[in-house]
């Protein structure tokens, strides 16, 4: 049987940054700039420069309208998901549909590599909260972590976050992504807040690897190296790996099997992560997940001791 085309709207998502996240996905399955080594969703199938509407902005916010009339709200509307999302051209029209929608606050999570354009960051001038990241001090990192596509640049691609940090009117928060082996050393990390204090974001975040990456050479850096590296950046860096999402949501229907499937679509979770996000108990989000793997639509997987359960290929 065929499977049902993706929903736009997903979760919420219980994040590590803001709380449970009510997703909205506006480009297709890994239609991306960069191609990432430790992509918790896969490798990038379309390497892309090409703004368009991938995505029909007037169907997210009708998803999106729908979620938000049935259960609590969530602390925030997350535009992310299935790739780079400031590849939809019309992403500022999303974002102010949205707000006229509800006071819900928007958060846009980028991976800031089209902050250099112009049009970009005009986009974006109305939401609530951008975390744009940053994985690399240097050129040859930039082209072994991130893997962009040909035609962005280091410096460009920083100095875009940086004149956008400095106009954009609400907080920016940073994510410094550290891979053990590769940016997560001392050398590397002061290459990355000297960055940093040139950007001058509200936040910055170090993340590693938490989740099962897209390439097993992408590895975590331990807590505690993740705590020293922190100490690196001025003022000291908030370390949100393995930090726990948002608390489990009160009310509202039960989650479908089509929606915790369009959650692992777009984050493998633990099954505590499924439960805080979509309001099960943690022994009916479990019963669910091995439901779900027994008729092959969902798998797990073991990543340092954990298991994460994501969305069968």
């Amino acid at each position: 049987m065929t499977p049902p085309p993706p929903a736009h709207v997903y979760g919420p998502v219980p994040s590590r940054r803001l709380g449970r996240s009510l997703g909205a996905d506006i480009v297709p399955y890994k239609v991306c700039t960069y191609d990432c080594v430790y992509c918790q969703i896969g490798r990038t199938t379309d390497k892309t420069l090409d703004r368009r509407e991938y995505v029909a902005v007037d169907e997210v916010i009708a998803g999106l309208k729908e979620k938000l009339a049935g259960a609590p709200p969530p602390d925030y509307i997350g535009v992310a998901g299935s790739g780079e999302p400031t590849l939809n051209s019309r992403i500022g029209e999303l974002i102010r549909g949205i707000k006229r929608m509800t006071r819900v606050p928007v958060a846009v999570l980028t991976n800031g590599s089209l902050l250099s354009l112009p049009d970009v960051r005009d986009a974006l001038m109305e939401a609530d909260l951008v975390l744009p990241s940053l994985d690399a001090g240097d050129e040859r990192l930039f082209r072994l972590v991130n893997r962009p596509h040909p035609g962005i640049g280091f410096d460009a691609m920083v100095d875009g976050i940086a004149e956008f940090t400095a106009r954009f009117p609400r907080d920016v928060w940073l994510e410094v992504f550290l891979c053990g082996g590769l940016t997560g050393t001392r050398a590397e990390a002061k290459k990355l807040a000297a960055l940093a204090r040139r950007i001058r974001p509200a936040r910055v975040q170090l993340n590693t690897v938490g989740r099962p990456p897209c390439e097993e050479s992408a590895r975590a850096v331990p807590p505690a190296g993740m705590k020293a590296l922190a100490s690196i950046f001025r003022p000291p860096a908030e370390v949100i790996a393995g930090a726990a999402g948002g608390p489990p949501a009160a009310g509202g229907r039960a989650a479908t099997d089509d929606e915790i499937l369009e959650l692992l679509r777009r984050r493998p979770c633990t099954a505590r992560g499924v439960a805080a996000g979509l309001g099960l108990h943690v022994a009916e989000a479990v019963k669910r997940l091995e439901a779900l793997a027994a008729r092959g639509a969902a798998e797990a997987v073991r990543l340092g001791g954990v298991v994460h359960h994501r969305a069968a290929k």
